[in-house]
């Protein structure tokens, strides 16, 4: 009996014991998994194309912050994008290939290109001039003509318009005026909407499109708005932007590239100098059609100071397009911008393309006037040539940002 109760007693225990050696086997195996995890370093995962790149920061300032003020060590005005539910594309390259929209592309500036437009005596354009009649000039130089076309090209351009207050009443019919320039867009035009008022309030309203109904809705959000007027910002930045647009080998890039402006002309505190901005200009190939609506600053306070501020703004419009080979204008009332924007239209679309490499091959980084005449033997049949007055000679080639349709900084100020 007691022999009995024993033999039962010893199989309970090694029961006990089974059990309790299973389930400390199966503790076991499920801790070892995370103590391998926990002595294991993670690995970083890396795309093999990724690479790393500076990046650029917008910054937006508040109304309540000051206009910037000219620094060496503080970086220019941005223009401000508004966002996009779209994500851009990458922009193909002459050959079909697809490249980063941060990359650099480098672009071969041996071929000068010029957009030229002939008017006769009374400004009205002249569309059968040929390529014999032309005559090219570099610093007096005759140039040899390698490329001629009358062709039409597409045009990339940008309205670029004045949102302060001294545009308040002008402002609708400034928005008909743009819609009528848009509605003349052909296939293969693109065009982008800033709207300007200080340094720190300049904005796209639309980045290059080709759709039209964008645009004009666009156009119906401009709105004015208070503050120091950046005629200067405004038109570099805009210029800047035109200029780098799907730019590619010169030798296929038969791109026309413009900006119409519409202001006042009076800037009041613009970040960069109006020395700057001429520099700039002469580096581009950027026609600049501008609106001056300059009557009202003699209207709103007179006096001679007032004059002379006038002066000042009429100067640097026709400055602006005799400078990139556009056109000023100066409307008496609004009743003149359906005219004004039927003959910007038509400048656009009739104009000659000529292009010529130099004989001076120095990429020197000064400047080199440049003249276009037009050989007749009718002294009564005048025909006047206007293109932008000369280009930069840049040391080496250019690098220019490729296409981003999110941000946009100018280079930072030098010291």
């Amino acid at each position: 009996m007691f022999r009995l109760h024993a033999d039962r007693t010893l199989r309970r225990i090694a029961t006990l014991g089974a059990l309790l050696l299973v389930a400390a086997c199966a503790t076991l195996a499920a801790l070892l998994p995370t103590t391998n995890a926990q002595q294991r370093p993670r690995r970083a995962v890396t795309n093999a194309n990724q690479q790393t790149r500076p990046t650029t920061t917008t910054t937006t300032q508040t109304s309540q912050q000051p206009t910037p003020t000219p620094s060496t060590n503080q970086p220019g005005p941005v223009i401000q994008v508004k966002p996009s539910s779209q994500t851009p594309t990458p922009t193909p390259t002459p050959e079909g290939q697809e490249i980063n929209p941060d990359e650099l592309i480098t672009i071969d500036t041996n071929l000068v290109n010029l957009n030229v437009r002939v008017i006769d005596r009374n400004n009205r354009p002249v569309h059968d001039v040929q390529q014999a009649d032309f005559r090219v000039y570099e610093d007096s130089v005759p140039q040899e003509i390698k490329f001629f076309t009358r062709e039409e090209v597409p045009i990339s351009y940008g309205l670029v318009v004045d949102n302060s207050g001294s545009m308040r009443p002008l402002l609708n019919q400034v928005i008909d005026a743009a819609k009528t320039i848009i509605n003349s867009n052909k296939s293969g035009d693109e065009t982008f909407l800033v709207r300007f008022i200080s340094s720190d309030k300049i904005e796209v309203l639309q980045d290059f499109t080709a759709d039209e109904n964008a645009l004009m809705d666009a156009l119906d959000n401009l709105y004015i708005e208070g503050g120091q007027t950046a005629i200067i910002d405004a038109t570099l930045l805009s210029a800047e932007r035109v200029a780098n647009y799907k730019k590619g080998n010169d030798l296929n890039d038969r791109r026309r590239r413009a900006l119409i402006l519409v202001t006042d002309g009076e800037d009041r505190s613009s970040f960069y100098k109006e020395s700057e901005l001429f520099a700039r200009l002469r580096e581009m190939d950027v026609q600049l059609y501008v609106i001056g609506f300059t009557g009202e600053l003699d209207a709103q306070n007179g006096g001679l100071i007032r004059k002379s501020t006038k002066d000042k703004a009429v100067n640097l419009i026709n400055k602006l397009a005799t400078e990139t080979g556009g056109r000023a204008f100066f409307p008496n009332s609004i009743s003149e911008l359906p005219q004004i924007a039927q003959d910007i239209t038509r400048d656009l679309r009739t104009q000659y393309v000529i292009g010529y490499y130099p004989t001076n091959k120095a990429r020197d980084g000064q400047f080199h006037a440049i003249r276009v005449q037009i050989a007749s033997n009718d002294k009564r049949d005048k025909r006047i040539a206007i293109t932008r007055t000369g280009r930069i000679a840049t040391a080496g080639n250019i690098s220019a940002p490729a296409p981003n349709r999110n941000k946009l900084t100018p280079p930072d100020r030098k010291p």
